[in-house]
């Protein structure tokens, strides 16, 4: 039985969350407040206002109110980012720890790291890998480099391409917008699109050229399981700590975020994960999606995303290591103690009823997870931090819930009975 323990961070060095683009409703930073502030650890972060739940958690040592889209001209975004970090480090009187919650930060973080040095610490990660990873194209051939397995894929830009890529891939497919900043300018689908047949593709992506868009083999949920691996790595892509776990359900169903997940031991996916890192030379935090092909045995790769998961919480060690944590113990030269993975759940709320609410009506049944478990880590609610729940139910809940509930096709009654409108 093994007793967990906080880690020993170096409470002098302050942490700085990184965004691009605006999600006031994201539960990602706020779980990173509330790990790196438990552990005695100033976080400040960059918000959309100050009325955003991860604003007023208590374990939020500042906010900086910087309402960017990621639309904006390169220089703006680096000079808005140096700025933040001047600002901090003059204010503390040392550079931070930075922590990127999305790809967009990640990538303007590894490509100006030079310009961002003086203020901020980054891991050492070649500059334009964080934008090779992070875009759905060039991730494949990456896979494809260095033998990792990964589903049938098309980066498409034109209706040729599409078409081409459906002819690949099969019906049905996945939908996918290619590559950072042009997901936020440009996207071709909301979020990751499970596409029945061509009149739909057709329908879903504009009609002329110039889109770009990812057409992904759908690995359907009868014949393969929904795996993910969060790990740390430190210079020149050495694993600190792999996490592996198993992803439940997700918002929107056929391919949103996690909603409800278990984490899972998984030595041989692990290792694939830190052996891809290795290779590659990622250094920094990463969230990688992959799906067991139940027909072939192997994961295969579905996504890396270069910055901390939303459900990176679902994660930590029995010495109280999360990959968070990680990183601020790599940069500030401490050693980093990995040790074996708790074992618990992860739920988001409201949006997890929403999910499972659709398993039931397809499935006709209950999920065999839908109980409530003592080990679940919650993305909200927290006994030691109330208010960020308080400001999700103000501000976003409703108005949230109907809307998630309208964009579902299911009958009316089923929308009746979430609060949606018919």
């Amino acid at each position: 039985m093994h007793r967990r323990s906080t880690p020993e961070l170096d409470r002098r060095t302050p942490v700085l969350l990184v965004k691009v683009g605006r999600y006031p409703l994201a539960h990602g930073p706020l779980g990173a407040v509330r790990s790196l502030g438990r552990a005695g650890v100033p976080v400040y972060a960059m918000v959309e206002d100050g009325f955003t739940p991860t604003a007023v958690s208590r374990y939020l040592a500042g906010s900086f109110v910087r309402p960017i889209t990621g639309c904006e001209p390169p220089e703006r975004l680096v000079e808005t980012i140096r700025g933040v970090g001047r600002d901090l480090a003059n204010r503390v009187g040392r550079r931070c720890v930075a922590v990127p919650t999305d790809d967009e930060a990640a990538v303007v973080l590894g490509e100006h790291a030079a310009e961002l040095d003086p203020y901020l610490l980054l891991p050492r990660v070649p500059a334009g890998l964080p934008r090779q990873v992070a875009d759905k194209g060039s991730l494949h051939e990456l896979c494809r480099a260095h033998g990792v397995p990964a589903p049938v894929a098309v980066a498409a830009h034109d209706r040729d391409e599409l078409l081409r890529g459906a002819a690949e891939c099969g019906y049905p497919l996945v939908l996918k917008n290619l590559a950072p900043f042009t997901r936020l300018s440009r996207p071709v689908v909301g979020h990751t699109t499970v596409v029945r047949d061509e009149t739909e593709l057709l329908a879903g992506c504009p009609p002329d050229d110039g889109f770009s868009v990812l057409v992904q083999e759908y690995l359907a949920g009868d014949f393969s399981e929904h795996w993910i691996t969060h790990l740390c790595c430190g210079p020149d892509g050495d694993p600190l700590v792999v996490f592996s776990g198993r992803k439940l359900r997700s918002f929107p169903p056929t391919g949103g975020f996690t909603t409800r997940a278990v984490s899972e031991t998984n030595s041989q996916l692990a290792k694939l994960a830190g052996e891809f890192c290795r290779r590659i030379g990622y250094s920094g935090i990463a969230d990688l999606d992959w799906r067991l092909d139940l027909r072939d045995g192997r994961y295969k790769l579905l996504d890396f995303n270069p910055r901390a998961g939303a459900q990176f919480r679902l994660f930590e060690t029995v010495d109280g290591v999360d990959v968070v944590r990680a990183l601020h113990l790599s940069l500030t030269g401490r050693p980093v103690h990995g040790g074996p993975q708790l074992t618990r759940y992860y739920g988001v709320g409201q949006l997890d009823l929403i999910s499972a609410a659709v398993a039931i009506w397809n499935d006709h049944r209950l999920p065999s997870d839908l109980r409530p478990r003592r080990s679940t880590e919650r993305a909200w609610l927290c006994h030691d931090d109330l208010l960020p729940a308080g400001v999700l139910a103000a501000r976003f809940g409703a108005q949230a819930t109907r809307r998630a509930a309208g964009s579902i096709r299911f009958p009316a009654a089923a929308r009746r009975f979430l609060g949606g409108t018919t």
